[in-house]
């Protein structure tokens, strides 16, 4: 799929790459919580809350100061949206399929653009009115930054990966590093999604072995 959000068409393997996504941001979640479906977790409130990180990241908006525009922390913070997105829609009967099939026939209806930074304002507004993800607005926010579902998945590969490196490293508790060689380990998994070119298990194999390694050398 290009990067235009005009006349999107779903292509082939997109609703088996939702369902993929689905199933492991259940995972995720249960690492963190195993019961976390019947916490009623405000999944919404992450969503505009990282609205606000987005914009940041995208800059142009604080006139009284100099911004510099960071797209590939851009397309990490849609992707850290998407978390809480997919959260919102697994069902109670983890049946991936069916919600995937539902999610990617919202995305092949996109809303126009108006303008990047008033799109995720109304990603943000749809998260606290209805307490939902937006899911027509994502691939919209992609196309205003050069990119697609393709690289939403791998993106969203690699940062589901992250999350468990930061779990299986004391994230909750408050003992895991976030710098590295004075670098914030999000700018890490960039530069390692950058050297890889494989998806699906092997690229979690081969970014979790990645960010093993940068972590132990400090």
């Amino acid at each position: 799929m290009g990067a235009t959000a005009e006349g999107v068409r779903a292509p082939s393997g997109m609703i088996a790459a939702t369902s993929a996504m689905l199933a492991l941001q259940d995972e995720m979640n249960s690492r963190v919580d195993p019961d976390w479906m019947t916490r009623e977790r405000a999944w919404y409130r992450a969503i505009w809350i990282e609205c606000a990180e987005l914009m940041d990241h995208y800059g142009g908006w604080k006139w009284w100061k100099a911004s510099h525009r960071d797209l590939e922390q851009v397309m990490l913070e849609i992707v850290d949206i998407w978390h809480f997105g997919l959260s919102i829609r697994i069902p109670v009967d983890r049946d991936y399929e069916a919600a995937a099939a539902r999610i990617v026939e919202e995305w092949c209806t996109p809303l126009p653009s108006s303008g990047f930074l008033r799109d995720v304002e109304i990603l943000a507004e749809h998260a606290l009115s209805r307490k939902d993800c937006l899911v027509p607005i994502v691939p919209t926010l992609l196309a205003g930054i050069g990119q697609d579902f393709d690289a939403l998945y791998r993106s969203y590969i690699g940062k589901n990966v992250l999350n468990f490196f930061r779990q299986d490293h004391g994230y909750r508790e408050g003992s895991y590093r976030k710098l590295w060689q004075g670098r914030e380990d999000n700018v890490h998994l960039v530069e390692i999604l950058a050297e890889l070119t494989l998806n699906g298990s092997d690229l979690r194999t081969l970014v979790y072995t990645a960010l093993s390694e940068r972590y132990a050398a400090g």
